[in-house]
């Protein structure tokens, strides 16, 4: 056997070794994107709106679009139905999606779609009820018990417990007979954290000052499997209960995660950075079951207020 032969035969062995190791190392970083692809994925998101008491809706829905575009964790569809009246026609496919939101207060949903949606929900879907979202359906007892509390529409004690904090800072559900839904004049106030451990809430400062928005009150509905997670206080001066009412809440409806926030009146309101991140975290918690976005820097405080001027896709 020649020299030339036997080193003919080592590098050959050699650049097998080495395109043997390459391979593995190639098949191993294929399997680690394939299995890290899901956690990658984008949450799928249907807005609902079309009829809103809320003249400011259009917007609002485009503020909600862009703020959970620009997270980089969701892509969104719009669903929208005929400006007023019922609209027989609007049937969106839920099953497409993995959250909606709603920005809609406004005529009956046919049942057909009704039904669709509590399937939708008890089978894992998550849904986001923002502000006046939570006036709609006050004869949809599904919607009622999703949403855990609502106004106006004629809700009053048959529709369910008033709940608020009492001066001792416990939860109570008032039985008595009153009507649901009422608010001040619009003002900054603080909103306080009631339920700190929630992953929505972590981080979140004990006190924060909200910027101009309507505080509700006098809630009332279901409250079944619900969690207060922050409340603010109705001052009477301003015109309000002089309690503190549920601004935050979640609500489990089947397997299916709620997240419903009291805030957001005007597109002002919405430029709140408070507004924007929990309702952020409450869109990936609803839809996901989990929070991994961090508070941002410029979240307000006890003392100061804190926006972020909306400027729409192209200006």
């Amino acid at each position: 056997m020649t020299k030339g032969y036997v080193s003919r035969r080592i590098i050959n062995q050699f650049f097998v070794l080495v395109l043997a190791v390459v391979g593995q190392i190639l098949l191993l970083s294929s399997w680690g994107q394939a299995q890290e692809k899901p956690r990658g994925e984008k949450i799928r998101v249907l807005i609902v709106d079309g009829q809103n008491n809320h003249s400011v809706w259009p917007k609002t829905t485009e503020m909600m679009r862009k703020y959970l575009i620009d997270s980089g964790m969701f892509t969104v569809d719009l669903a929208r139905t005929a400006p007023q009246g019922p609209d027989p026609n609007f049937k969106p496919d839920f099953s497409k999606y993995q959250l909606v939101v709603s920005n809609y207060n406004g005529d009956a949903w046919p049942e057909e779609t009704q039904k669709a949606f509590e399937k939708f929900i008890s089978n894992g879907g998550g849904l986001v009820v923002v502000h006046a979202a939570d006036n709609a359906f006050p004869e949809w007892e599904a919607w009622n018990k999703m949403i855990g509390l609502g106004g106006w529409g004629g809700r009053n004690a048959r529709s369910g417990p008033y709940v608020y904090f009492d001066q001792a800072n416990k939860l109570v559900q008032d039985t008595g007979d009153g009507n649901g839904g009422s608010h001040g004049a619009q003002h900054d106030f603080i909103v306080e954290t009631r339920d700190s451990e929630h992953p929505i809430m972590q981080g979140v400062p004990a006190k924060w000052l909200h910027v101009q928005d309507e505080l509700y009150d006098r809630l009332r509905g279901p409250a079944l499997r619900m969690n207060v997670l922050a409340s603010a206080y109705a001052a009477k001066d301003k015109g309000g209960s002089g309690r503190h009412e549920p601004m935050l809440m979640v609500v489990d409806y089947g397997e299916g995660r709620i997240f419903h926030t009291t805030l957001g009146h005007g597109d002002y309101s919405q430029e709140c950075v408070g507004f924007i991140a929990l309702f952020l975290r409450g869109a990936e918690w609803a839809a996901t079951g989990e929070v991994t976005q961090k508070l941002p820097s410029d979240f307000p405080t006890e003392e100061a207020t804190s926006k972020r001027k909306f400027e729409a896709d192209g200006k």
